[in-house]
């Protein structure tokens, strides 16, 4: 694996991580690179300093600690996708990959509507699109496939 610094054409910088340089070539050739904060599809490696120390020394060195814990909001996006989830997770009920079936259920009336949220594959979500069901992708994993 390996970590690259990007850049996109609106100067917004973040990282993000290829299983190999040749597999970043490949993804931002086939346009399936873009920025993380506003899209754009023009995105470059970023001047970047390698994060390499002597052998000696890295047995006596201690790792950074964060200044702030993992899953902690750091930025305004951040912070707006959380409360997001907040809202989303407060107001719907998750009903994971039964998602598809449940929507269909709803929109032919033989189970009540309510707010839901869960997974859906791809061509099942354009599937329900197609059948005038309206659904939307949401900015986040659920729960249980974060790491």
């Amino acid at each position: 694996m390996i970590r690259y610094t990007l850049k996109c054409d609106k100067e917004h910088s973040f990282d993000s991580w290829f299983a190999s340089a040749a597999a970043f070539d490949a993804l931002l050739a086939k346009g399936m690179v873009s920025c993380t904060i506003c899209g754009s599809p023009t995105v470059e490696k970023a001047l970047m300093a390698p994060a390499v120390r002597p052998a000696r020394k890295a047995a006596a060195v201690e790792p950074a600690k964060p200044e702030t814990p993992l899953g902690t909001p750091q930025t305004g996006i951040e912070e707006a996708f959380a409360a997001m989830r907040q809202a989303v997770e407060a107001n719907s009920d998750y009903v994971g990959v039964n998602f598809v079936s449940q929507a269909r259920a709803m929109h032919e009336g033989t189970v009540p509507e309510r707010a839901i949220h869960g997974e859906a594959r791809l061509d099942e979500a354009k599937a329900l699109l197609d059948d005038g069901i309206p659904v939307m992708p949401l900015p986040f994993l659920p729960k249980r496939s974060r790491n």
